[in-house]
């Protein structure tokens, strides 16, 4: 067995989509970044790539490179994913949080595991997702400024 653990954080600016677990989530503001900036989806590489032993996202997926402009992070999850089985490894489960003050995210949850159930070919019970709020403190998290996500993961051997 081996963990992984990942955390990404992004400034938020009006009139940008927000993306988190390759969902639009309804926001005046969405993720500055390179790519469509999903908070969750970028944690949740790390932690893969970190639980196989292999380097960040950014060795993988360099903000320099023009083919990962705009790119849907589904798709950087997948090719990780692929990364990680071609080690002889699988996923057992991911536990993660959002930090975001607003919106609240309750109601996409499910959208989101089934999303993330998806890309990765995994039973959305293997998904845990938790949203959480700054409580107006933290500067630019408690002010909606930012979003932030955490992740966890567990592989196993084939």
């Amino acid at each position: 067995m081996r963990v992984g653990s990942g955390w990404d954080l992004h400034k938020l600016e009006e009139g940008r989509a927000l993306f988190l677990g390759g969902v639009e989530i309804e926001s005046p503001k969405g993720a500055v970044a390179h790519s469509d900036g999903d908070a969750l989806i970028h944690a949740m590489i790390d932690a893969l790539l970190g639980a196989a032993g292999l380097s960040d996202i950014g060795t993988y997926f360099p903000d320099t490179d023009p083919t990962y402009k705009d790119i849907d992070s589904r798709v950087l999850l997948r090719m990780t994913n692929d990364l990680v089985r071609e080690r002889d490894l699988d996923i057992v489960n991911f536990d993660t949080t959002i930090v975001l003050q607003s919106p609240k995210l309750a109601s996409y949850i499910p959208l989101m595991k089934e999303s993330l159930s998806e890309a990765l070919d995994l039973d959305e019970s293997c998904i845990g997702i938790k949203a959480k709020t700054a409580e107006h403190i933290l500067g630019e998290l408690g002010s909606s400024d930012a979003v932030m996500a955490m992740a966890t993961v567990l592989l196993e051997e084939r």
